[in-house]
Parts: structure tokens; sequence; C-alpha cells
């Protein structure tokens, strides 16, 4: 099997996983859509103020939601042992790694970034803002998934790392949340947001580069 028929067959059997166990796919995107809902009942119904709050509201819960599913990556791999046969096989792990991501971000990340124009509509966003909140979701969803992966490979093979996880990943996840939010805001105000969608996308190309290869080695020393 070629390296790139490998890729696709990682990518599919992945989603094939996904349907059957509809928790996973549902469970994050149930929370997105709870936090967001339940957020103007905490503030009360002051429509300029969720206006202004919005992109924060949805950015964070949508770094949550991410977060939430992260456990998922790597987890029944491991408790099953298929993580070791692809540890041990002929093509690059690395490239095998970003299939599963890539995998795990259309179960996780590609819903919220459909859903998340309806929510912001209902927390009053303008509608100039919308493209540029897509935009964000579509750079910087896949960064959440990439970062979280090196997180999980290094607590696999732990009990209960859903603590540890958090700890290494959060503080990572802070400059996407900043760039992002700041992005929309600024475009629900007029103002323009090349610079940090051109960061976001720089975040995503060095994920992309650079997130496989240390995830790669925290999982073999995670089974070994």
């Amino acid at each position: 099997m070629s390296l790139t028929a490998a890729f696709f067959a990682i990518i599919r059997r992945d989603l094939i996983l996904a349907l059957r166990r509809r928790s996973e796919i549902a469970n994050p995107l149930f929370f997105f859509v709870l936090v967001i809902t339940l957020f103007p009942l905490g503030v009360g119904a002051r429509p300029q103020l969720l206006q202004a709050i919005a992109p924060g509201i949805i950015w964070v819960s949508a770094l949550l939601a991410a977060m939430l599913s992260l456990d998922s990556l790597f987890r029944s791999d491991f408790d099953d042992g298929s993580l070791e046969q692809l540890l041990l096989s002929p093509h690059p792990v690395s490239v095998l790694i970003l299939g599963k991501v890539f995998a795990h971000w259309l179960v996780t990340g590609l819903p919220l970034l459909l859903i998340a124009p309806l929510l912001a509509v209902f927390l009053g966003m303008p509608n100039q803002a919308l493209g540029v909140l897509l935009l964000t979701l579509l750079l910087g969803t896949p960064v959440l998934s990439l970062i979280g992966a090196i997180g999980v490979a290094l607590t696999v093979g732990l009990r209960r790392g859903g603590m540890i996880l958090s700890l290494l990943v959060l503080p990572l996840y802070v400059p996407v949340l900043i760039f992002a939010s700041n992005a929309v805001t600024m475009a629900a105000t007029g103002l323009p947001v090349v610079a940090q969608l051109n960061i976001l996308a720089a975040m995503l190309l060095l994920a992309l580069t650079l997130a496989p290869w240390p995830t790669a080695a925290a999982l073999k020393m995670s089974v070994s």
C-alpha cells in the first residue's frame, strides 16, 4: 500500500469508527451549543453586551469543546492495541498521525464550524463579522487538534490524564484564542483583520509541519 493510500485508509477507518460511536461526535457539539445558549441567561438580555462579547464566547466555547473531544483521539487505539500496529507500520508515523488528526477534526471541528454562524446570529453578531468568524474557525480549530494531539500522545498511557492534558495544552491554545477572537471583534467594528488572519494561517502551517513529529515520538514513549 502506498503512503497516500495508507493516509486515506486511516481517515476512512477513523470516520467509520466515529460513526459507530456517535456520542463522540454529539458530545462536543452539544457542549458547544449549550455553553453559548446558556451564556445570555447568565449575563441577562443585554443585546449590546452580548454583541460585544460574542466573539469571545464562541471561541472560548469552541476551545473547551475541542478539549472535551481530545481524549478520543488515541485512547481507543491504545486500548485495543491498534496504536502499536500503527507505530510498527512501514510508512512514516507522522503522516499516519496527520491522517488521524484530520479525521478527528472532521468529526469534532467541522460540526462546530457549521453550527457557529447560527449561534453567532443568536448572540447578535453583525453580518460583516460572520465570514471572518468562519475563516478563523477554519484556520484555528485544526491548530487546536494538532496541538492537542501532542498532549494526548503524552498522556494516553495514563489512567486519569484528563487534568494533565488540560494543563499541557491550554497554555498553547491561548494564542489561537487571542488572535481569532480579536479578528472577529475587529471585523464586527469594520476594521481590517488581515494581520490576525495571516498569523492564524502561519500557526496552522507551523502546526501541520511540526506537530506530527513530537506526537509520533510521544506515542512511542507512551506505548513502550
